[in-house]
Formats: C-alpha cells, sequence, structure tokens
C-alpha cells in the first residue's frame, strides 16, 4: 500500500505552458528564456516532470483559447501554466474580452483534470488608470473564481529596470529570465509537488 502511494506521488507530471513572446524566447539564445530555466531546476530537484512550451510570440488570449483543446488532446497536461494577456492589453483591446477568453481556457483545463497556473501582467501606465488596473485586476478575479493559484505579476522586480530588457524595451533579456522564474517557480512548485 505505501509503495503504490509513494509511486503515484511520483507519477511523471507533464506541465503544458501556454504564453506569448516572454515565455517562448523572443530574442533569447535557446535555452535562455525562464520556460527552459524552469526545466532545469525541475531536473537539480529531481522532480519528475516534463514541459512542453507551446509559448507562441505575439499570441492573444483568443489565439490561445483557439489552440489549447488541441494542445489538451496531444499532451494531457497535468498542469496548464497559463501566460497570456500582455498582447491583448498592448493592443488595448477590450478587458472583458480577454477575461472571457481566460474563462474559457481555465475551465477547459479544468475539465481536462488539469491544474492552471494563472501569470499575470501589467500594462504600462500610459494606456489610462482605468485600463491599466482593470487589466491587471482581470488575473486575480480570475484566480479568485476559480480557486486558480496565481502569479500577480510575472516582471515584478525587472519592469523598473530598463538594463534588463532587450533594445526594444518589450522583451525582457537573458539577464531577466532568473528573476522571471524566481517570481513564477513559487507558486509552480507547490503545484508540481502536490497530488
Amino acid at each position: 500500500m505505501m509503495a503504490a502511494s509513494a509511486s503515484a506521488y511520483s507519477a511523471p507530471k507533464t506541465v503544458l505552458v501556454l504564453g506569448d513572446s516572454l515565455s517562448a524566447e523572443y530574442g533569447l539564445n535557446r535555452g535562455a528564456g525562464w520556460v527552459a530555466l524552469m526545466e532545469q531546476k525541475l531536473k537539480a530537484e529531481k522532480i519528475d516532470a516534463a514541459i512542453v512550451n507551446a509559448s507562441i510570440s505575439g499570441e492573444t488570449t483568443s489565439g490561445g483559447r483557439a489552440r489549447l483543446p488541441a494542445l489538451l488532446t496531444q499532451h494531457k497536461p497535468d498542469i496548464v501554466v497559463i501566460e497570456l494577456g500582455a498582447n491583448d492589453g498592448l493592443r488595448g483591446l477590450p478587458v472583458p474580452a480577454a477575461e472571457a477568453n481566460m474563462r474559457t481556457m481555465i475551465e477547459l483545463a479544468q475539465k481536462n483534470k488539469a491544474r492552471v497556473l494563472l501569470v499575470g501582467m501589467r500594462i504600462p501606465p500610459n494606456y489610462g488608470r482605468d485600463y491599466t488596473e482593470r487589466f491587471f485586476g482581470m488575473y486575480k478575479s480570475l484566480s479568485n473564481q476559480y480557486k486558480a493559484p496565481l502569479v500577480p505579476f510575472m516582471l515584478d522586480g525587472v519592469a523598473d529596470k530598463p538594463a534588463l530588457f532587450q533594445a526594444d524595451r518589450l522583451h525582457p533579456n537573458a539577464q531577466a529570465h532568473p528573476a522571471i522564474l524566481a517570481n513564477i517557480w513559487p507558486q509552480f512548485h507547490t503545484l508540481v509537488k502536490s497530488r
């Protein structure tokens, strides 16, 4: 009996990361982004988990929503990390539309018995306080509604440091990605170690 529960606990997990350029190593050498760093950390801590990085530069919440059903069928993930919304925000798309897309993705993942980790984003203040606050608040609201753990702001400790960005001032450079992983790891670690 003890051996069965021990092996169930250590059963390998599949983690699907559904994100945009911030997770797709845009402008970085392969293996330098936070997802690759997370894979290394899992190995170092001897946590048996395979990561599928399905992130695409320029991805929006509607693109993620359209791609997720096939990804769930193909990979049958135990955990889905949703890092989307930045491109919706930068295009000034209505918050309710992004929120509806996020809601659909969370529900799809949970219906497929995957646990969800939401990775939140802030957009620059020049979009107006009302819009930026509603956008940021969307993640907390979804987290509460679906009891999904939340990383409030993936660029915490990075966004205010120009030296940590590529020349476009939008995409973090390789030096920033360990800090991004440090923001995501605590919530992710709790999920990957559970059940």
